[in-house]
């Protein structure tokens, strides 16, 4: 019977083998490796540790996705044996002998467990056993429970309601008894041919042949349809309670384990289509498709995802190309480059020095781990320069998780300056923006924005829908120690007193790839370029300055978070930010169009290259990467057919940041040309670093991108700048700086 089920799997129900698949790919690291998914199974994070706890939860999860996949295949499958409906507890049979898929995957999994917390966290004996024990408690505990409930339904609630249940079904639910019926009729003369079966001892025991009954069996049928409905009812119901509670830490489970929920839920709507529709599932999953399609364009469940701060009950701003060239007018430019002009020269008097250096700080992008080797780049390098790194920074470019890094270093620096027992070089933050940021923004999409947004909450007296973006943004908030939580304005004074380095975050418009420059200057002068040449020919306006233009809609009110989350907008994770505007801006990863920071910058150079060559002694990009520049070319031999199909799109998605490295050396080659000064370029970059004192050179590897990070990783990160080229690098500095 195991081998007969798994014959029918493949037959009929491909879609729940796909759902084991993904699981088995995912745990043995052939799927998602690049992005980090593995580990949030094989090291599941929960209240920002792994431990007993953690797997507890994982255990429980595992286990209801394996009774989701025996219940809807039992409901697909069990009228074909009709052996079972004679058999006590023929659901508990059932699932035994449908246990082969279920079985495997966990042994795999503890085996992976096991080798990855023994290679990746070096994890003790003692606790490696504490966690296994809470994966099969978890595991146990979850299967004991819901088998108890079926065992209970089967024997005495099914005596006590079968009359109603069954006049009810007769009378209001004729298409599950008729399917039922249906069903047992197709089977009759050509039944699954099952010689031997596992009965509840493990014993592999000889089905006897035996005459039954069509009304017991569709009892049998009918009873644990209804499980079924329970269950999901159940599922759903937790998923909504969770959802209540979801501002509280104790109710964010691990990721993988809100991923395994969501898998469960999926094999249970699979089994409810091809139950309810039967050969029409596939049509009946188009329409549904076809009609959430449509209730998604028509925003019927106003599913747009808000910048905090802003107003959205104050109409749209108009966004045409009218709007843009008046808003790009000469007098605009020469008055914004006229307000930028007096942070620098703030800038200068503040050094005190006739020529000093200007640094212009790029960041790139990266997640978790670009913030993390952001934070300790430059509490390395402001420390080992005495703080003459920070004091010489003019401007912070950048995009996503490296913005955000940047932002906390900032912001430490700038309370050091109102409060001396604020020390921005302490060990605590490294830790503190290593934490974990992934869980609650998965959790948020579980139970929250995959069904229904029905939580609000208040930011500046206005309401707002409570969503992952803001999930997000709490934890981070959390994570930062409340530092950041301010909005832009108030980050203005101290900017142009030149207290701290100018920010500039720079997500993509999707609407028409223009950048969104937020800062809270107004910069439109970063469009300009040279202005006689704009008027020589029809130049485009490569962005809007989000303080101008939505000055009307709370531009200076914009929450600080908001604006970091919008620069770090990664598909599908943190959400496309809508803004009021007609049409709706759409904002998306400044990454986009440069993950390194390295054009803004020198838009910026360029814009006022005079006064800065004239009043410097020249200038410092340090271009803060985590990735390597020089990448090793990868082969390209023994293709398969798959891989020749799908390498051409491949490479251009692997190669993208390549290529803008290629084209921002082209840049600053350019530039040596029109900047009458020096231009040095320090680069720091994160490339998993051997140390010889904690590691072998086979445990380096390099961190995946993601909003979390293994322990092994953060280590990773932090070492890497005592490599050699960054140690070579961090002398340069000091020399210029000196």
């Amino acid at each position: 019977m195991p081998l007969r089920l798994l014959l029918s799997q493949l037959k009929r129900h491909q879609i729940l083998l796909v759902l084991w698949l993904l699981l088995f790919a995912i745990i043995t690291n052939q799927m998602g490796a690049y992005l980090g998914i593995p580990s949030l199974f094989l090291d599941p994070e929960y209240l920002s540790k792994v431990n007993f706890l953690s797997f507890l939860i994982m255990g429980i999860a595992l286990a209801g996705f394996s009774i989701a996949y025996h219940i809807t295949c039992y409901i697909l499958d069990g009228y074909k044996f009709h052996f079972l409906g004679s058999l006590s507890k023929p659901f508990t049979h059932f699932s035994i002998n449908n246990s082969l898929i279920p079985l495997v995957f966990l042994i795999v999994y503890i085996i992976r467990i096991i080798a990855y917390q023994l290679y990746h966290e070096t994890a003790s004996g003692h606790q490696l056993l504490l966690d296994i024990t809470g994966l099969l408690t978890g595991y146990l505990a979850m299967t004991i429970t819901l088998y108890t409930y079926f065992w209970f339904t089967n024997k005495d609630i099914f005596k006590v309601i079968a009359y109603r249940f069954d006049s009810t079904l007769k009378k209001k639910v004729r298409v599950t008894r008729a399917t039922a019926m249906n069903r047992l009729v197709l089977v009759k003369h050509k039944p699954e041919k099952v010689r031997y079966y596992l009965n509840l001892s493990l014993q592999l025991v000889p089905v006897k042949d035996r005459l039954y009954d069509k009304t017991e069996v569709t009892k049998v049928f009918d009873q644990n349809h209804l499980n079924l409905v329970f269950i999901e009812l159940f599922i759903f119901l937790l998923i909504l309670l969770l959802g209540l509670f979801r501002d509280y830490e104790i109710f964010q489970i691990p990721a993988a384990a809100s991923a395994v929920l969501f898998l469960t839920i999926a094999v249970m709507f699979t089994g409810a289509f091809s139950y309810w529709f039967g050969s029409w599932s596939a049509t009946a999953a188009l329409a549904f498709f076809l009609i959430l399609n449509l209730v998604v364009k028509y925003d019927v469940l106003k599913s747009r995802f808000e910048a905090f701060g802003l107003h959205y009950d104050n109409g749209r701003a108009p966004y045409n190309l009218n709007v843009i060239k008046e808003q790009n007018s000469d007098s605009i430019l020469v008055y914004d480059h006229n307000q930028t002009l007096q942070i620098l020269q703030n800038w200068h008097r503040k050094l005190g020095r006739p020529r000093p250096k200007m640094v212009l700080l790029a960041v790139s992008g990266g997640g978790q781990r670009s913030a993390l080797w952001t934070f300790r780049s430059l509490q390395y390098a402001d420390s080992l320069t005495g703080g003459r790194l920070f004091d010489h920074s003019m401007l912070i470019t950048g995009a996503s998780g490296g913005l955000i890094g940047a932002a906390y270093f900032r912001e430490l620096k700038l309370r050091q300056q109102e409060n001396t027992q604020v020390n921005p070089y302490d060990p605590v933050h490294l830790q503190h923006i290593a934490r974990d940021n992934l869980n609650p923004i998965i959790f948020s999409f579980l139970v929250n924005d995959l069904f229904v947004k029905f939580q609000k909450f208040t930011y500046n007296n206005r309401l707002y829908t409570k969503d992952r973006g803001y999930s997000f943004e709490e934890q981070l908030n959390r994570n930062t120690g409340f530092l950041l939580d301010k909005p832009l304005i108030a980050y203005r004074q101290p900017e142009q007193e030149a207290r701290i380095p100018m920010m500039l975050i720079a997500p993509t418009i999707i609407n028409d790839g223009r950048k969104l420059f937020i800062s809270p200057q107004h910069v439109s002068y970063l469009n300009a370029g040279n202005i006689r040449a704009r008027q020589s020919f029809d130049k485009l306006v490569e962005g809007i300055d989000f303080t101008r233009f939505y000055r009307d809609y709370g531009a200076d009110s914009l929450r600080f978070l908001s604006a970091l989350r919008m620069g770090a907008t990664f598909p599908y994770v943190t959400p496309n930010v809508t803004l009021p505007s007609e049409p709706p801006m759409e904002i998306m990863d400044a990454g986009i169009t440069d993950n390194f920071g390295i054009s803004d910058a020198l838009r910026f150079l360029y814009a006022y290259r005079q006064w800065i060559a004239a009043h410097t002694s020249g200038v410092i990009i340090v271009s803060i990467r985590d990735s390597r520049k020089q990448v090793p070319i990868a082969p390209r031999d023994k293709l398969s057919l798959l891989d020749r199909l799908f390498t051409p799109v491949q490479s251009v998605y692997e190669n993208y940041a390549k290529m803008q490295s290629i084209s921002n050396d082209s840049k600053l080659e350019y530039a040596t040309s029109w900047f009458n000064n020096q231009l040095d370029v320090i680069t720091l970059q994160y490339v998993p670093t051997y140390d010889p004192h904690s590691q072998s050179p086979e445990e380096v590897h390099r961190a995946a991108l993601n909003w979390r990070l293994t322990g092994k990783e953060k280590k990773s990160i932090v070492f890497s700048i005592r490599s050699k080229s960054n140690q070579a690098e961090m002398r340069r500095l000091q020399q210029l700086l000196k």
